[in-house]
């Protein structure tokens, strides 16, 4: 498996976990009843389980980029080591931001962001070049 390929597997798996946050935190403030419920009437989450909601679902986003990103990369076998590097920055981005969004690290938490993006952003580029 090629090192962005890597990456991309331990994202999803990262996805899985940050899911698991904000199961556990969202059901700890609306209950087990709601949880369980059609949630007809739909609950607004605060506190680490409103930022865990938010996290997670900032995370598909940026998934969905990343993902295209190792894609092509792979597809056009143009993996080197600024790509792979790259895959790694995201990767080590999108774990920091986690606590970042979890405890709210102002301004740092945009920060974190910004280097995962820009990681696959380059990633991209290098594909084209």
């Amino acid at each position: 498996m090629t090192p962005e390929l890597t990456a991309l597997t331990l994202a999803a798996l990262l996805q899985v976990a940050q899911f698991g946050i904000y199961s556990v935190s969202a059901q700890r403030q609306v209950g087990t009843r709601y949880a369980a419920s059609s949630r007809d009437t739909p609950r607004q989450l605060t506190g680490i389980a409103g930022r865990a909601q938010r996290a997670m679902t900032n995370h598909f986003e940026g998934l969905i980029l990343f993902t295209i990103a190792v894609f092509v990369v792979t597809f056009a076998d143009k993996g080197n080591a600024v790509t792979s590097g790259c895959a790694l920055l995201y990767l080590v981005a999108r774990v920091l931001y986690i606590p970042a969004y979890l405890f709210g690290w102002t301004p740092w938490r945009s920060l974190i962001w910004a280097v995962g993006f820009a990681a696959t952003t380059a990633m991209l580029i290098a594909a084209l070049l």
